[in-house]
């Protein structure tokens, strides 16, 4: 066991200069190098280059014994638990596709999680994994995949009537690494257009629903990344992938009672994906629990050679491990010392939200290893993290658009406006935000952390401006049984920290075993409509474009 975690090691005066440098990268295009980021410790080493080794997925604790109430129904497995059926023998990657797929075909009509399912192609996978020598943990382990990532021959549309016909000649390089680990495509998840709200068609009538709430469209199951959400909350994806750049990977995360992670900037490649905003896109996996999601990860992460933010970055700790609890004569403790900082007003009021919440921090602090602290938001918390800086990164994700708003404002769908937006507003106020979040990410580090090592999170928005890591999972449930969850924040490169905190945390709580009931089959065949028509009206629209 590392005698301290990642965080540990890293120059944060250095990852401060590399935001800065991004933000210039931004500017003046993204071939411009960055710096590396400098550690504190001279016994770990930076990426060195393309061919740089990431941690190996076949080790021992990746694996997991299925719980016996998982033995009867694949689909009810983790990722590690059905490898370890995969590696036993008892489970072939076939029969684990093919449960899925018989999912899909029930249930898709009434969830609208998946907008392409690749199910011949996912069962001529499996059957090639079938016969060849087991790889590590996702060795044949059916994944869904957000529709705008590059998938090699197979439609990418960003759920957008400007990428309805684009058919990507090769991977994005996130899919690329799940694939080359033997994980399985089992089809491409439904997605706010353009990556801007929750899943609708681009003329905005929602399409995909909550897992926990399926007949009721106006139960919100987070976005951009809802499909991919659905797909695993709804048992019908091991695990899946998305994007965030505005809380699209911790919103669906914990509306639906998974286990999601965005990363560090740059953690992972987003080379190969239909890009929103250049300094604030983050691809990240989400998943069942936190051994899942350290799988996950630990596949997609690495330098890439076709994406600056993945380069100079320190190597990829054993996330895996870090995932795995630990314990001290049968009872759980943290894998490392923590000091979870509390911020004001975190467990205010009566509702079930701050019930669980208060709960959850009780739940912790008694687990050894972990001490609550209360912090202090850093000065000018709510104008720094406020929509007057937070709207003006909009030029930044409308400049690459450009072409098309000039050309066809129906491209967009019912997102336009807040394209429109962003083209109206002038390069001053992009250098005036620019220099707020350095302003803002210089505080955080060293005011905000300064007391602590990890800290709660209300809002994922202030930590995805800044491109430091956050982990979403589930602490509770409402009266009406839909989830609640709660985020954590790290330092850079704090994944492995988060993740121990987190796999502590569900080693002595069962919120994240939790499954939706199935919901009603009446809606007919996959890709049938929902029985009740829902739009989104242009204020939710403009309310989550932002």
């Amino acid at each position: 066991m590392r005698s301290e975690p990642f965080d540990r090691t890293v120059d944060r005066r250095a990852f401060l200069a590399r935001a800065a440098a991004l933000a210039t990268a931004s500017a003046v295009g993204a071939t411009v190098g960055l710096p590396s980021v400098a550690l504190a410790s001279s016994s770990l080493s930076t990426n060195t280059g393309p061919g740089t080794r990431r941690r190996p997925l076949d080790q021992p604790n990746a694996y997991t014994e299925p719980r016996p109430a998982a033995l009867a129904e694949p689909t009810e497995l983790t990722i590690a638990e059905a490898a370890w059926l995969i590696r036993a023998g008892k489970l072939t990657p076939e029969q684990l596709v093919e449960a899925y797929l018989a999912r899909i075909s029930r249930y898709d009509g009434s969830y609208q999680a998946f907008n392409l399912v690749l199910a011949d192609a996912a069962i001529a996978a499996a059957r090639v994994a079938a016969r060849r020598p087991r790889d590590g943990v996702l060795h044949g382990i059916p994944l869904a995949i957000k529709d705008n990532y590059y998938t090699e021959g197979v439609p990418t549309t960003a759920n957008s009537f400007l990428f309805q016909d684009f058919v990507p000649p090769y991977d994005a390089t996130a899919v690329a690494r799940l694939k080359a680990s033997g994980a399985i495509v089992l089809g491409k998840t439904q997605m706010g257009p353009l990556a801007t709200t929750r899943a609708t068609t681009p003329a905005g009538l929602i399409t995909t629903v909550n897992a926990w709430a399926p007949t009721n469209p106006g139960t919100d199951p987070g976005g951009s990344s809802t499909g991919t959400a659905t797909a695993v909350a709804g048992r019908m994806a091991t695990s899946g992938i998305g994007t965030q750049t505005g809380g699209s990977i911790t919103a669906p995360s914990n509306a639906q009672n998974l286990t999601g992670i965005k990363p560090t900037m740059g953690r992972v490649s987003a080379a190969g994906i239909i890009p929103l905003t250049y300094t604030r896109d983050h691809p990240g996996p989400l998943a069942r629990d936190a051994k899942d999601a350290a799988i996950m990860l630990t596949a997609m992460a690495g330098e890439d050679s076709m994406d600056p933010r993945s380069q100079g970055l320190p190597q990829v700790p054993d996330l895996i491990d870090a995932a795995s609890p630990v314990y001290h004569r049968r009872r759980v403790k943290l894998r490392w010392n923590t000091r979870i900082g509390v911020l004001p007003g975190f467990t205010n009021g009566t509702s079930p939200t701050a019930l669980a919440r208060a709960a959850y921090l009780a739940q912790l602090a008694a687990i050894p290893g972990a001490t609550l602290v209360d912090v202090p938001l850093p000065d000018e918390w709510s104008l720094l993290t406020g929509n007057t800086f937070n709207n003006a990164r909009l030029p930044e994700r409308t400049e690459p658009f450009m072409p098309y708003l000039r050309t066809d404002l129906r491209g967009f769908g019912v997102s336009v406006t807040s394209w429109l937006q962003g083209a109206l507003l002038g390069g001053n106020e992009f250098i005036t935000t620019q220099r707020a979040k350095l302003l803002l990410l210089d505080r955080v580090l060293n005011e905000l952390f300064d007391g602590c090592d990890v800290v709660v999170q209300t809002d994922p928005v202030p930590f995805d401006i800044l491109g430091l890591p956050e982990i979403a999972f589930p602490i509770g449930a409402t009266a009406a049984g839909l989830p609640i969850g709660t985020i954590l924040g790290g330092l850079p490169y704090a994944e492995d920290r988060l993740l121990s905190v987190v796999a502590a945390y569900q080693a002595v709580t069962d919120w994240h075993l939790r499954r939706p009931a199935d919901p009603p089959t009446d809606a007919g065949a996959r890709g049938a409509a929902p029985a009740q028509a829902h739009r989104l009206t242009a204020e939710e629209v403009a309310e989550l474009s932002q």
